[in-house]
């Protein structure tokens, strides 16, 4: 009886080890992704707009010329068309450019999207700073809704000498969760106005 308590008391520790590494591990789980994103594969998590000081701190460095190349994609998923209205940019570093890009809805139903954008190579992340841009939200499309979507940005005057291309990447991905309440609201709309009508007949 004796060894079988103690045999139960060893199972009993190796579990908890076990709840407690799991533990740790994800809550590391968030700076290692952090990590990830931003060291390897150049996506910056921030959600908001570069600051205002920050910018306005830039000296524009007019002797050096800094190539920022578009790359667009959707998600197969997601019915949408997406592009850049323009090719490669030549910018200083330290000043403010803008880039539009395109957004089309295929489909025959409302979609909300997302963007996320990513900039190779992954150490340039760091010195890309967008002032404005269509993926801080959601974007919302009607059914067959075509939108043109800019993108203001200034390319940090202390990118490394050796980075003179850079290669800004979105992804538009459907948010379903969101797409789902848009059309449950939809039909409640609809619902709604359907009893309004039949009370008033």
């Amino acid at each position: 009886m004796a060894k079988q308590s103690a045999i139960n008391w060893k199972h009993v520790r190796y579990m908890l080890i076990a709840c407690a590494a799991s533990f740790v591990f994800a809550f590391s789980l968030v700076p290692l992704y952090r990590l990830a994103c931003t060291k390897v594969f150049g996506i910056k998590l921030e959600a908001n707009a570069a600051s205002t000081d920050k910018v306005e701190g830039m000296a524009t460095n007019s002797d050096r010329w800094v190539t920022v190349e578009f790359d667009t994609n959707v998600n197969s998923a997601l019915p949408w068309q997406f592009g850049a209205e323009q090719g490669p940019m030549r910018v200083h570093p330290g000043e403010i450019a803008e880039a539009n890009f395109w957004a089309e809805n295929s489909s025959d139903q409302a979609i909300v999207g997302q963007a996320i954008p990513s900039v190779a190579p992954a150490t340039a992340s760091l010195y890309f700073n967008k002032t404005e841009c269509f993926c801080f939200t959601e974007q919302l499309l009607g059914a067959g809704e075509r939108r043109r979507m800019p993108v203001r940005f200034v390319v940090d005057p202390a990118l490394p000498d050796n980075i003179d291309t850079l290669t800004l990447s979105y992804t538009f991905f459907e948010n379903d969760l969101a797409t789902a309440k848009l059309s449950q609201s939809a039909n409640a709309g609809e619902a709604s106005n359907a009893s309004s009508n039949a009370e008033l007949n």
